[in-house]
Parts: structure tokens; sequence; C-alpha cells
């Protein structure tokens, strides 16, 4: 008689050795590599650390309390938005996972991924599903990206009526244009049926596949059925609320933008050296460029491009009170944000008020 051996079950793969460059210590050495090269040889030689300073402190107590509201509204302008794309919830909820989410976008190094973690565990705390959560951050994302590819063309837009256009801000003008039809298109496709739905998602799983084998990340995601059931409820959500999720997104996006006008004006910058146009179309392609994950919350990245973009073909003085209106929008609008995250966090540890 024949022994028979027992059959097992095959062993899962070991898996393959971290890559060394993936780590998080690379990234965020990276990260401060980048600010430190920046703010320490680039920005040197388009203004005067001294002489920015001097202006800084120059500014009035009325400037700066002014300068600190316009910068509080613009943090307000963004929680209806949230509250916008995710029906149930309330705006001190929106304003403390909000805050708490832009803190660690704008001090971690990839954060925005991480933010997103953080605003689903605060949120699924206060008895919100996730599923919700996850359908606010896709819309609110999508339309943020259609505001930030519209604002350039836009500016180019009213460039043009003052005969101020280049051939950098055309071409620039040219390919936001491309990316926002592509976008628009694409989004189009996803809701018009749910057999093109499927279709799309069957693309992106192939796409994501294609990209993600070379890192060991390649795995069938199911993201036809996953892109059928997204349509049906960014339908429902859409056809309520896309008015208000419009108005809003470009609300916070305005307001943004009026937290740089308003300090290049405080600072003695005025509409004649630098019409706010120009100003609208250098925070439009800046913002842009700035959405590559290279330094938290574009740090350094932003500081450059706006000083480099505002301050060229200007006298020195003028390039000066330019960086110095950069430097200071950029503390009202990426630095405090950061200590009342910080707060927020603590608030959501400590307090079991909200909790369901």
């Amino acid at each position: 008689m024949t022994a028979t051996l027992p059959v097992t079950s095959a062993a899962p793969p070991a898996p393959g050795p971290r890559r060394w460059w993936r780590a998080p210590w690379v990234r965020a050495l990276v990260s401060v590599g980048v600010v430190a090269v920046i703010f320490g040889f680039f920005f040197p030689k388009v203004a005067d650390y001294g002489a920015v300073w001097s202006t800084i402190a120059e500014m009035t107590p009325l400037e700066l309390g002014t300068l600190l509201l316009a910068a509080i509204w613009n943090l307000v302008s963004y929680w209806p938005v949230l509250t916008g794309v995710q029906p149930g919830l309330r705006l001190r909820e929106a304003a403390v996972a909000n805050l708490a989410s832009t803190a660690v976008a704008n001090t971690v190094p990839g954060g925005g991924a991480v933010g997103v973690g953080v605003t689903m565990t605060m949120q699924r705390s206060w008895g919100l599903p996730v599923s919700g959560t996850a359908l606010a951050t896709l819309v609110s994302g999508v339309w943020n990206n259609f505001v930030k590819l519209g604002l350039p063309v836009v500016a180019l837009g009213l460039l043009a009526v003052r005969g101020n256009t280049g051939p950098g801000l055309t071409l620039a003008a040219f390919v936001g244009v491309g990316v926002l039809i592509g976008a628009v298109v694409l989004f189009a496709l996803l809701l018009r049926s749910d057999v093109m739905a499927r279709r799309l998602g069957r693309g992106a799983a192939r796409l994501a596949s294609a990209v993600g084998r070379p890192f060991g990340r390649d795995r069938d995601r199911a993201w036809d059925q996953k892109a059928a059931g997204l349509r049906s409820d960014v339908i429902e959500l859409l056809s309520e609320r896309w008015v208000r999720i419009t108005v809003t997104a470009v609300v916070s996006h305005l307001s943004l933008f009026a937290v740089l006008l308003l300090a290049l004006r405080h600072v003695g910058v005025s509409e004649a050296e630098v019409p706010w146009p120009e100003v609208l179309a250098a925070f439009a392609f800046v913002r842009l460029l700035s959405a590559i994950p290279v330094t938290p919350g574009g740090l350094g990245l932003v500081e450059l491009g706006l000083t480099a973009a505002l301050g060229t073909g200007l006298p020195e003085s003028t390039r000066n009170q330019v960086a110095a209106a950069v430097l200071v929008y950029r503390a009202l609008t990426w630095l405090l944000p950061i200590p009342l995250g910080v707060g927020c966090w603590a608030f959501w540890r400590t307090s079991r008020a909200w909790r369901r």
C-alpha cells in the first residue's frame, strides 16, 4: 500500500527586502535638504534677508491685525466645503478635523495621505461612516483640482485683456486647459453610465498595477466594482449639492489669494508695481507646481516661486518688499494652522463630548 503524504497549502511568499529609498527617514531627509538649499542658497539670490526683516518690522499693528483676520477667514472659508461634500458633518467637526489634518500635511513628508487618515480616524470616532468620509475626500479633492486648474486660465485671460501675456504664461495656460479638459472628461465619463465607470475602474487598476509592480504592489483591486459603486454615490451627492460645493470651493481659493494680495499691499507693493491680475497668475501657477509633494505644504518651493515670479524685473527694494509679503503670507497660511491643528488634535484626544 502506498503511503500518501499530507497535502499542505503553499506557504505565502516571504516579503521582499524593503527598499531603503522608500523609508520615511529618506523622504524626510530629502525634504529637509530641499528646504535648506532653497532658503540657504536660492532665496538669498532673489531677496536680502536683512531688508526683508526690516520691511516686516515696519508693518503697523493695524496692518498685521487685518492680515491675521484675513488669514483666519481663509481657514474658516474651507469648512463649508467640507460640510457641503459630507452631509451629517457639523461645522465644528469639520474645523477640528481640517485643522488637525492640515497640521500633519504641513509638517510631515507625504503628509497629505497621513492627513486623510487623521480625518477618517477623527470622524469615525464621531460616528460618521468611513465610506462617507472617503466620498467627501474624493469629491472635495476633485473640485479643488478643478479650481486649481481653472485659475491659471482665468488669470491668463485677465492678463491678455491688459496686454501682459508672455510665451511662458501662454504655454502654461494651454497645458492647464488641456489637463482641466481631460479631468472634466474623465469625471463626466465616470458619471455617464455604469458600464463606462467599470471600464474606467479596470483601466485605473491596470495603470496602478503597472506603476506599483516595480515596488511590489501589483495586485487586483477590483476597481471596476468600486468605480460603479462610487458613481452612484457621487451622482446622488452632486445632484443636490453641486452648486454649493462649487461656490464654496471658489470662495475658499480666492480667500487664500486675498491673503497674499493684502500682504503685498501692506508692505508697500502698489497696484502700479504689481497689478492684481499678475498676482493671481503667479498665485495660480505656483499652486500647481507646489502640488508635487516634494516638501510638506510646498515649504520653500512656494516662497521661492512666488518671490521670483512677482519680483522679476522690479528694483531691488521692491523685490525685497515682495519677499517680505510672501514670507508673511506663508507664515499666516502655512505656519499658523500647525499650532492650531496641534491644539485640535489634543482636544480630540482628551475630549469625549463628541464621541458617538
